[in-house]
């Protein structure tokens, strides 16, 4: 296996970081601890990355050295942290816990994800908003980030062979995107307002028989390239934009190495790798997964397993038992 290589084993190993975030975060789910909840994954995701045989590098992660104490951006993970050598060389892209706010209300869709790359596959996006809209396979050719709502709206329809009364497309909910929900609803397609989550949305948009169409609006850049990185996988698309307009930002994105702040991404120049692996693990019910479930001698996750290369999708559902006796039952 080569220094770059991501095996199909790996993918299994990253599964366990998700599981190990969803987890630690879910035993907070409801108690309206924001801060608590994500530290609780951040912790739990960065012990468990310990143990994956990887020379991983945080290339999105909860911020610079000095604003994160663990998972910051440039921070060393894997195996090779404690001195193993001849591993495979992955960017990785995380965030421990997606949908704070959700998790700490007990409302749907917080998720658990990691992205991973061949080193140099994801893009080093600062922590800014990025202008998205995100579509599936079928309309990934027919839509552009500059064009007219409405224009965008009838050429997914037309891709889908359908009446644009009849998409969904998901906005958070944001006084930012007030002009961008009159539009949609001008045009006559529907809306689903969201409170936090774009990144879920966005996976969702690109899975046939969702329901949902299409992702429009502003969001994390972070959040963005971890999108791209699952695009990449279900061949859908994220068309995005950094959203700079202050010379403070202009620096941030110079010293990530982005030198033209007002280039139109698609899902292949964020997640630009030969190979990339995507994994989720939903904390509480979703869409897409189920949340974690506790129950006497063990807990249960639900979660997908994205590569491009070999190219599968996997939806694994895993039962993690602690004790195993004669009073173990397991439901289906």
């Amino acid at each position: 296996m080569s220094a770059s290589h991501i095996s199909v084993d790996l993918s299994l190993e990253l599964l366990r970081v998700v599981e190990a975030a969803a987890i630690a975060s879910a035993q907070t789910m409801g108690r309206g601890d924001r801060e608590g909840a994500d530290q609780a994954a951040v912790q739990a995701m960065r012990k468990t990355l310990e143990s994956v045989p990887i020379d991983g590098t945080i290339v999105i992660g909860e911020g610079e050295r000095d604003e994160a104490p663990m998972l910051y951006i440039g921070e060393q993970v894997g195996q090779a942290a404690r001195g193993e050598t001849g591993l495979s060389q992955v960017d990785i892209a995380v965030d421990p816990l997606e949908g704070t706010n959700l998790c700490a209300t007990g409302a749907p869709n917080a998720i658990a994800v990691l992205a991973a790359s061949s080193r140099g596959g994801l893009l080093h996006a600062p922590d800014l908003y990025m202008e998205k809209l995100v579509v599936g396979a079928r309309a990934r050719h027919t839509v552009g980030l500059d064009r007219p709502v409405k224009q965008n709206l009838k050429a997914i329809a037309k891709a889908l062979d359908r009446k644009i009364e009849d998409l969904v497309v998901i906005v958070l909910d944001r006084p930012r995107h007030e002009k961008l929900i009159a539009d949609i609803r001008t045009a006559g397609a529907r809306i689903r307002l969201i409170g936090d989550g774009d990144l879920s949305a966005g996976i969702t948009a690109a899975l046939e028989g969702s329901g949902v169409h299409a992702v429009m609006g502003t969001g994390g850049a972070p959040e963005g390239v971890i999108t791209a990185a699952a695009m990449r996988c279900l061949g859908g698309e994220i068309y995005a934009r950094l959203v700079v307009n202050t010379p403070e930002h202009e620096e941030r994105c110079r010293k990530m190495g982005i030198t033209d702040p007002k280039r139109i991404y698609s899902a292949a120049e964020l997640a630009s790798g030969e190979q990339i692996t995507f994994v989720a693990t939903g904390v509480t019910e979703g869409t897409l997964m189920r949340g974690v479930r506790f129950f006497g001698h063990g807990i249960r996750t639900s979660s997908v397993v994205m590569q491009n290369t070999p190219h599968q999708i996997r939806f694994i559902d895993t039962i993690h038992v602690h004790r195993t006796d004669d009073d173990l039952r397991i439901r289906f």
